[in-house]
């Protein structure tokens, strides 16, 4: 089975610096880019990476080993970039004269570390994460419902692994008719109705919108576990039948209140989110 199935896109902070990662084959791996630019004194990650690769001759030839191109969100949209592994970002890293190459080595040991935790013991995802989302002001009903769309989502992909789903951009699409069909929008004109660039859009719902979204995800794993789709057409069809019960659902409650669900306003207070954006 193709191995770009459901990736997801997190930022984790080294020093003030993003690095994006992703899982991948159960483990992380990490934006190579993102690794060098944490280390060195400039801000041309690619030809520093190139002189690298010329000087250690050994790193080039076991390259392709190393570094696989996996797909990773960014502020335009999924792209494929060159990512390693932790074993691999060491290697990466005997090559890079660095102060800072010991406190990182430390760093990543430790976030690789935590995954295998989370692998044994799935709890401990799920403590994290609602830890932090009280960090950044949530509150506690909040982050229950939160935690409680992440389980369905899970399930609905694992649905899709199972009935013929493989690339992370048929889960993208597929994801965008369930949201078409259950509030009229894709997730990334919803994204722009909030004004979000990379932030989670799913962060920012309101109680309603978040409500809806995992209406139309649960009621597409229902259809899909009872029919058994296979291929990507035909879940994708599935999608839009699922989204469309929940559609429908909106619908009716915006006749009764006289009150749109989709809103502009992101869940956190705007000073606060934009205090957020900064760390």
């Amino acid at each position: 089975m193709n191995q770009e199935i459901a990736q997801t896109t997190k930022i984790a902070i080294f020093r003030n610096r993003r690095i994006r990662k992703t899982i991948h084959k159960n483990e992380w791996w990490f934006v190579v880019e993102d690794v060098v630019l944490t280390l060195i004194d400039s801000n041309d990650s690619k030809q520093y990476i190139q002189r690298m690769r010329l000087r250690d001759s050994e790193l080039s030839k076991g390259w392709v080993q190393i570094v696989h191109t996996l797909s990773i969100e960014t502020s335009g949209g999924k792209q494929r970039m060159n990512c390693a592994n932790t074993e691999g970002i060491f290697r990466i890293i005997q090559s890079v004269p660095s102060p800072k190459a010991e406190p990182f080595k430390r760093w990543l040991a430790r976030v690789g570390y935590e995954r295998v935790q989370e692998i044994e013991d799935p709890e401990l995802a799920q403590k994290r994460a609602r830890a932090l989302y009280k960090a950044k002001g949530y509150p506690q009903d909040w982050i229950e419902r939160r935690m409680r769309s992440i389980a369905i989502r899970e399930e609905l992909t694992d649905e899709w692994q199972k009935h013929g789903v493989e690339l992370a951009k048929e889960y993208e699409i597929l994801t965008a008719e369930i949201s078409k069909a259950t509030f009229g929008v894709t997730p990334s004109e919803h994204k722009k109705i909030k004004g979000l660039k990379r932030q989670n859009l799913r962060d920012h719902m309101s109680d309603l919108e978040l409500l809806f979204s995992q209406l139309g995800e649960a009621a597409t794993t229902e259809i899909t576990k009872t029919e058994h789709p296979q291929g990507f057409e035909k879940n994708k069809q599935v999608s839009n039948r699922g989204g469309k019960i929940a559609g429908d659902a909106r619908s009716n409650l915006e006749k009764e209140t006289g009150r749109k669900v989709i809103t502009s306003q992101n869940y956190l207070p705007k000073k606060q989110d934009k205090k957020l954006l900064k760390k």
